[in-house]
């Protein structure tokens, strides 16, 4: 089977790769570089406690998704021969006053991988916190990787399982013919190929040649972000630490810091306020952060959905799959999306587990 992926971020990539593995004939099309949109710009992090908790089909797709990590994270590394840094370094989600306090207690109720801790129990995991705190919760099971290096990783093991990859080619449109797609055209070539999948991001909609009535808008968000680097000498956390509206993630030696939400089109200018908001909320967090500095700040552009819920499957068109809409849960949910597209495709139709993500649920 042929089969055209339209975008090489963690989606497309590791859709590719697994339909690579069964056998099939893939090609990714990527407009720049593999890895370097949505997944480039992301954290990293493998939080589906940390990312809201409670209940939803997306939120139990998140701990499926979660529990695949290890395996797939290890057969990335072992054929692309390139560390990804995955590992299970647990969260805590920090309570700064009884109010909050009282909430994570409600989370952690009846949950058996999550733990309570009070101020001074949290302070002796992570001593940097601030000693304001009254509390928090640890999700020992949250896990983080290298999302620099997974893009990088990821089209290494495609192109070892037999994929090929095309870079700096941007699809400009779809071709189609009595409701089904027939070819991705980009300004060197037409693609002809059995299935198509759209994995293209925030940039999904934007592709020209889909009928409206096809395919959901996938809406971009921007986000931005800002990392500390440490001082020589100093200590690092050891954890991710959400709370005071931002998440903290330690990587080598610098700390992570989102994320802003933002409706601004396709706008990935960097904000002034959005450096100061979010270095503000940090150091309440973790007041140790005042002495550090700024050394980078970036945005990137996540895909939402108009429900939040991710879009994978067959759309309205013959041979055409879409791949989107994971917002803020890209990384998290890289290896369920793959297995889902990966037997969606090949297997002749999506799972009935997962029809809350049909694509055409919006197209009556």
């Amino acid at each position: 089977m042929k089969i055209v992926i339209i975008g090489a971020g963690v989606a497309g990539l590791a859709t590719g790769w697994r339909l690579a593995q069964s056998g099939a004939d893939v090609t990714v099309l990527e407009r720049a570089q593999p890895g370097r949109g949505a997944t480039w710009a992301s954290a990293g992090m493998i939080a589906p406690v940390g990312e809201g908790g409670g209940d939803g089909p997306d939120v139990e797709f998140g701990r499926w998704s979660a529990g695949l990590w290890p395996d797939f994270a290890a057969q990335i590394e072992e054929q692309s021969r390139t560390s990804i840094g995955y590992r299970r370094s647990g969260a805590l989600l920090v309570a700064r006053d009884n109010a909050e306090a009282v909430e994570l207690a409600a989370c952690a109720a009846g949950d058996q991988e999550l733990e309570l801790l009070n101020g001074p129990q949290a302070l002796a995991m992570e001593p940097m916190l601030s000693p304001m705190i009254s509390g928090a919760l640890w999700a020992s099971g949250e896990a983080q990787v290298d999302s620099r290096a997974l893009g990088t990783a990821l089209a290494r093991a495609f192109v070892r399982a037999g994929g090929t990859l095309q870079l700096n080619e941007a699809v400009v449109r779809m071709e189609v013919v009595n409701d089904r797609v027939v070819g991705a055209r980009t300004p060197f070539a037409l693609y002809e190929a059995d299935a198509f999948v759209l994995a293209a991001g925030a940039w999904t909609s934007r592709i020209e040649g889909i009928p409206e009535h096809a395919v959901p808008t996938i809406a971009p968000v921007k986000g931005e972000m800002i990392a500390f680097a440490a001082p020589p000498g100093s200590a690092m956390p050891s954890h991710v630490i959400w709370g005071n509206k931002v998440y903290l993630v330690p990587r080598r030696r610098r700390v992570l810091v989102g994320a802003t939400v933002a409706e601004a089109g396709y706008d990935t200018s960097l904000t002034d306020e959005a450096s100061d908001w979010l270095a503000a909320h940090a150091v309440d967090l973790m007041p140790t952060l005042k002495d550090w500095q700024v050394d980078e700040h970036w945005a990137g552009l996540r895909p939402s959905s108009r429900d939040g819920l991710p879009l994978l499957g067959p759309t309205r068109l013959g041979r055409l799959f879409l791949a989107s809409g994971q917002f803020r849960n890209g990384i998290l949910f890289a290896p369920a999306v793959a297995e889902v597209m990966r037997r969606t495709i090949l297997e002749g139709g999506l799972p009935p587990e997962f029809a809350a993500f049909d694509p055409r649920r919006f197209l009556a």
